[in-house]
C-alpha cells in the first residue's frame, strides 16, 4: 500500500479531479491524504478521504462577493500564500508520503518540494493551453515571476505533469515533454444521457463568487421562462436561491448532485468551468457556455466545445432573447448532440480518474523501489 498526499486549494472546479482520483486510489487500498483550505473539509470527508487543513494561511473564502479588482488581488494572495508551502513541508516531514500530488496553481508549494528533493506530481485540472497561456501571463503567473518563479519551469521540474483534459479539445500546440500526459477529464459518466419527453435543462454556474453572477442567473431564468422545458438550476454556495425569481417551469436549488441530473439532461447551461462542461460532454449533453471571467479558462473551454460542434458560446452580457435562441438551437439541432455523443464515447473510454490513479500509483511504487534498494 502506498501513502499518497494531495495538496490543493479552494478554487472551485480544481477540487473534483483530486477527489475523483483520490477516491480511485483509496478504493485500490492506498492511503490517501488531502490538504486544502478548511472550506474543503466537508467535500473531502463526504468522499471518505483523509483531510488536513492548512493552518498557516491567511483567511480565504471563494464564495465571498468581491469587486473585479479585489477578486484579482485576493486570488493572487491565496494562490501564492507562503503558508501553503510551509504547511505542506511540515506535513511531509511529520508523516512522509511516497509521493506528493500538487495542484499546478500552487507554484510556491511545487517549488518548495523541488528545493527539498521531495518527489512530486503537478496536477492540471483544465486545459494545459490555459495554464501555459493566460494563467502563466496573468496575475498569478506575473506575481510568481516577481519571485523568480516561472510557472512553466516549476512545472517542468515535477516527476510528472498529469493533465485532466481531453487532448483533442485542449488547444495547446506547444512543446510536449515525456513527463506530460493528458489523462482525460475526471467524470462519473458510464452511459449516455437519455433526455425525457419534456427536455430537461440543467443550469449550473460557478461554485465560487464572480461579480455580477446573480444578474447572469436571473437572465438565464428569464430566458427559459415560457419555453417547453424543465429547468433545474443549481446556484452553489455563492448565490442564495431566494435572491432569484424563477419562472413556473424552473426549480432553483443551491445544491443537487449533478450525478442525479445529468443522465436525463438535454442541455447544460454553464459558465465554462472545465469540470462541469466535461461532465456534461461525458454524458453526451450539448453545452451552452456563458463565461463569467475573461482571464480564466472559461472562454477557452467554451470555444473548444463550440469548435467541436457540441455547444454554443454567448457573452455574459447576452440578452435574454440571445440566450433563449441559443438554447432552442441546441435543443432542436441534432448535430450538437451528435457531436457531444462523439466526445462522450471518447471520454468514457478513458476516464481521467482511472488513468490518473494508474500514473500516480506507478510513480509511488517506482519511488518505493528506488528507496528500498541498497
Amino acid at each position: 500500500m502506498a501513502h499518497l498526499l494531495f495538496a490543493t486549494l479552494d478554487a472551485g472546479g480544481n477540487v473534483a479531479p483530486v477527489v475523483g482520483i483520490g477516491r480511485e486510489l483509496a478504493n485500490r487500498g492506498h492511503r490517501v491524504r488531502i490538504m486544502s483550505h478548511e472550506a474543503q473539509r466537508p467535500a473531502i470527508a463526504k468522499a471518505g478521504l483523509e483531510f488536513s487543513a492548512y493552518h498557516s494561511v491567511r483567511h480565504w473564502s471563494a464564495t465571498v462577493q468581491r469587486s473585479q479588482l479585489r477578486s484579482i488581488r485576493d486570488i493572487v494572495r491565496a494562490f501564492l500564500d507562503l503558508g501553503i508551502a510551509a504547511d505542506l513541508l511540515e506535513a511531509v516531514r511529520a508523516d512522509p508520503p511516497d509521493i506528493v500530488v500538487v495542484d499546478c496553481m500552487l507554484i510556491d508549494a511545487l517549488n518548495a518540494l523541488h528545493a527539498n528533493g521531495i518527489r512530486h506530481i503537478a496536477l492540471f485540472h483544465s486545459f494545459y493551453a490555459f495554464f501555459d497561456g493566460s494563467f502563466r501571463s496573468g496575475p498569478v503567473g506575473l506575481a510568481s515571476r516577481v519571485r523568480r518563479l516561472d510557472p512553466r519551469k516549476v512545472w517542468s521540474r515535477a516527476d510528472r505533469q498529469l493533465i485532466c483534459a481531453d487532448r483533442q479539445l485542449d488547444p495547446y500546440r506547444g512543446n510536449v515533454t515525456s513527463a506530460m500526459e493528458w489523462i482525460g477529464p475526471v467524470h462519473d459518466a458510464n452511459c449516455l444521457a437519455a433526455p425525457p419527453d419534456v427536455p430537461r435543462v440543467l443550469a449550473s454556474l460557478s461554485t465560487i463568487a464572480f461579480p455580477g453572477q446573480t444578474g447572469v442567473w436571473q437572465k438565464i431564468l428569464d430566458a427559459c421562462g415560457g419555453l417547453p422545458v424543465e429547468l433545474v438550476a443549481t446556484t452553489g454556495p455563492a448565490v442564495d436561491p431566494t435572491e432569484l425569481v424563477a419562472p413556473t417551469n424552473a426549480a432553483v436549488h443551491q445544491y443537487i448532485p449533478h450525478s442525479e441530473l445529468m443522465p436525463n439532461c438535454s442541455v447544460v447551461i454553464g459558465h465554462g468551468g472545465h469540470s462541469t462542461a466535461m461532465r456534461a460532454l461525458a454524458f453526451g449533453v450539448p453545452v451552452l457556455t456563458m463565461p463569467l471571467h475573461p482571464m480564466l479558462d472559461q472562454p477557452m473551454v467554451g470555444k473548444a466545445i463550440a469548435e467541436a460542434g457540441a455547444g454554443i458560446v454567448v457573452k455574459r452580457s447576452a440578452s435574454r432573447s440571445q440566450i433563449r435562441d441559443s438554447l432552442v438551437a441546441l435543443l432542436e439541432d441534432g448535430n450538437y448532440r451528435s457531436a457531444a455523443v462523439e466526445i462522450a464515447n471518447r471520454l468514457q473510454a478513458s476516464n481521467g480518474a482511472i488513468r490518473g490513479a494508474d500514473r500516480i500509483e506507478g510513480a509511488a511504487v517506482a519511488g518505493c523501489d528506488r528507496t528500498s534498494k541498497p
